[in-house]
Order: C-alpha cells, then structure tokens, then sequence
C-alpha cells in the first residue's frame, strides 16, 4: 500500500511526531511510506512525492516545523487545481494524509466527497477546528505565551508600564485566552467577547488606583477594530484559501497608541508573531500529535476514508471529515469568565 502524507499550510510544532507515527506503523506493516513536498502544491502541479525511509524519520519526534516542507497555496485560484490534486492522488497513491487546518480539512473532504482515499489530522495552533478538542501545535503556542508574559512581567514591573502583547489565533482568541490565563495576564482582549477601548482604559485606571503600577495585555490579533475605535483596511494580503495575514493589520500597535493618547501610561507593544510556531514541540503536542498520526494511519489502512481523528476528552474518535470541515470552534463564555476574574 502507497501512503501518502503532506502536512498543508503554516507549520507547527508536533508536525513530525504525526510523520514520525504514521511512518513507523506503515514500515512494521510492510506498506510505502511517500512524502509529498509543500502540501497540496505537491499534488496541484508535477507530482513531488518522494519514498520515505525509517531513517528519514528518526529523531524528528521533538524537530519543529515539518520535514515535508510546506507553503499556502491556494487550490481555487487559478481553477482546475482541486481537479489535479484528485487525479494525482489516483495515479501514485493509495491513500493519502492530510495533515493541516480548516482549509486543508475543507479540501480533503471535497476529495473524500469525490471517492479520494483521504484522511485528515487535525492540525492548527489556532485551536478553533470545530469536533476536537486538540490540534497539533496548539500547546506549544500557548507555552510560548505563557513563558513570554512571565519574561515580560519582571521588565513591565520594574519600568511601571503597561505592555501589550500580540497573540497569533486568527479570528477566534484560543492562544491569547490559554496563553493569556496561564501567564497571568492582567487584560485577556479576544474576538469572541469584545471590550470598548473605554472600557480599556478604565481597567487599566483602576488598576493603578488600587497599587497595580504596571499591567499585561494581551490582544488576539483577529480582534475586530472597529470594537476599538478603528478603521479596517481594505488592503490586507490574503494568505491560502479564504485567509488574511491578520498580523499586518497591527491590533498591538493600535491598542497601544490609543492607550498612549489617554495619558497617563508609559506603554510598550510585543508581538510574538512566527515564534508561536518555532521550536520544539512541548511533550504534550509529541503525546497528542503521535496518538492522532498513529489514529490516522489506522484509518487509511483499514479503509475507513473520508474521516479524521479528533480528541475528545482522554480519548481519540474517528469523525467524518464534515465535523472539521465546516464552522469554527470559538471560546466558549465560561472560559473567558474565567479568565476575567484574574484581570
């Protein structure tokens, strides 16, 4: 049996624990293990799919990042490239995993839909794939953060200044709340539940009045600025298949001036950006990522095609692709309360 995997859009860290799995199951079964170069670009145009080898994935269960390499690339534009993938993966493979987010996901159930012999892993440190309640790469981010704010509180403390830092999430606020909570930031601002920046302001006012010189916000960089006083632009990059760079849209350096222009305060901005993704995947994304790959490898060897595994609890669940592929999984109102009353 020819297996196929690619790991499509950004990276993240836990990426070659899947690899690592899903290459170690198919060796001890006897099957071709077959690496497909840059995600679905590696499929769209000349094939570029290479044999794997058992050496090929020792050691790489703590790398960042993914050994096949990755781009966004946009399937839909020009057409015809969806099309393409179908047939490539006809001609060389007899099944193939889909290791990625949303878009990934929304592409591999139009292939399931189509008799492809596809199967996902859930993949994204957004967090916000709807039907699980792990993605790969999503703890290491919010490690990041939490070790970021705890960097950043001795130097806030010390100066007496109010610092904003700029969380990855995309348009739900998963890393800035988990990473937010677990670094005690002292104003957790997401998209699902927005804050006026009069309201802003009065937080930070009141925690000065109470003793509290210095104060941690963290901002999701998906927050609606309008929410904030401010004016979209019509000129954000697109980024893969119905993306945005959000991250040029610079909610940090927003806040952070309109916190300046009250008075008052002495504000620094931080934006951890693509640090979110790099580095070692922490012991959780290994465990996680190894036990989805392992679940997805299963999958396609038994046939079972058209699903994903997705954690639940202690527990990873075969679902159909259509669970992921369709809405968003947003923070829900309790964690958020929650995280409030540490503000």
């Amino acid at each position: 049996m020819r297996i196929g995997v690619l790991t499509a859009g950004g990276d993240a860290p836990g990426l070659n624990a899947a690899i690592r799995a899903i290459g170690q199951l198919a060796f001890r079964d006897g099957h071709e293990l077959i690496g497909i170069a840059n995600g679905w670009a590696g499929l769209a145009g000349e094939f570029a799919g290479h044999d794997l080898t058992p050496a090929d994935i020792v050691g790489v269960v703590g790398l960042g990042g993914t050994l096949l390499g990755t781009v966004r690339y946009n399937l839909d534009n020009p057409a015809g490239g969806r099309e393409h993938v179908l047939t490539a993966v006809e001609e060389h493979l007899d099944a193939l995993v889909a290791i990625g987010g949303d878009g990934t996901q929304r592409i591999a159930h139009w292939l399931a839909e189509r008799g492809a012999p596809v199967v996902g892993v859930p993949k994204t440190l957004d967090n916000d794939l709807v039907g699980t309640d792990y993605c790969i790469g999503f703890d290491s981010a919010v490690s990041l953060v939490a070790e970021s704010l705890d960097r950043l509180h001795t130097t806030a403390a010390s100066h007496h200044r109010v610092m904003v830092v700029e969380t990855m999430g995309r348009s739900t606020g998963w890393v800035a709340a988990m990473g937010g909570l677990a670094g005690g930031a002292d104003l957790i601002i997401i998209p699902e539940f927005p804050i006026t920046m009069d309201e802003i302001i009065a937080h930070l006012v009141k925690r000065r009045s109470v003793g509290n010189a210095f104060s941690i916000v963290v901002i999701a960089e998906g927050i609606n600025l309008e929410s904030l006083g401010g004016v979209e632009s019509d000129e954000l990059s697109s980024e893969g298949v119905d993306g945005v760079r959000l991250a040029t849209r610079g909610v940090g350096q927003f806040l952070a001036a309109r916190i300046d222009e009250h008075g008052g305060f002495e504000v620094r901005t931080t934006v951890l950006g693509h640090l979110q993704r790099g580095g070692s995947p922490t012991a959780y994304d290994r465990i996680w990522a190894t036990r989805v790959g392992a679940a997805a490898y299963d999958a396609a060897a038994a046939g079972k095609f058209g699903m994903i595994p997705v954690v639940r609890g202690s527990e990873v669940e075969l679902a159909p692709l259509t669970t992921v592929a369709t809405g968003q999984r947003q923070v829900p109102r309790e964690l958020y309360d929650l995280c409030a009353v540490f503000f």
